[in-house]
């Protein structure tokens, strides 16, 4: 069975326990290699043309501002092909109670059928939102897993936790 780990993450100025911290690589994208490391396939990273603030809290307000007005930002590129996927991990930053709006846009792009979509998130402490209910709406005809939720600043620490939780869904 073929894995595909598609996430989208925020390097630079996330909130951190508290604080604000400028990560050179963003939680989801170290979660992301985790599972790759656990259970191979190939990862995809969702990059939006228009850039979000460097500024931590501009940029959930811009969020924010997305998710009310059900904004769907264009991507700079989509997987090639998912044809040969059976197990699509999903990773995303839990923004606002559910996945950044250009997971969406990537969600809507293609034909879910088939397929088991198996979402991650890091978070500051919100859990996993409604992403396991919106994407049962998004992708039609996919089985959808239980997600797994890991707090943002412990995500580092977390490969374990991670790597058990890839094994058993795959």
């Amino acid at each position: 069975m073929a894995n595909l780990i598609i996430y989208y993450s925020r390097k630079g100025e996330n909130y951190w326990n508290g604080t604000i911290k400028n990560l050179a690589k963003g939680n989801t994208q170290t979660a992301a290699e985790f599972i790759q490391k656990a259970v191979g396939g190939d990862l995809f990273e969702v990059e939006t043309v228009k850039q979000y603030a460097k500024d931590y809290y501009a940029c959930i307000d811009e969020a924010q501002k997305e998710l009310r007005a059900g904004v769907r930002p264009e991507l700079k590129a989509y997987p090639e092909n998912i044809e040969g996927y059976d197990n699509i991990f999903l990773g995303y930053p839990n923004w606002w109670g559910t996945m950044p709006m250009a997971m969406y846009t990537l969600l809507e792009h293609f034909d879910w059928t088939g397929k088991k979509i198996i979402p991650f998130c890091t978070n500051e402490g919100s859990g996993m939102g409604s992403p396991e209910r919106d994407l049962a709406k998004v992708c039609k005809g996919a089985t959808i897993a239980r997600g797994l939720s890991v707090h943002g600043a412990e995500t580092a620490q977390s490969e374990r936790k991670i790597a058990d939780w890839a094994k058993k869904n795959v």
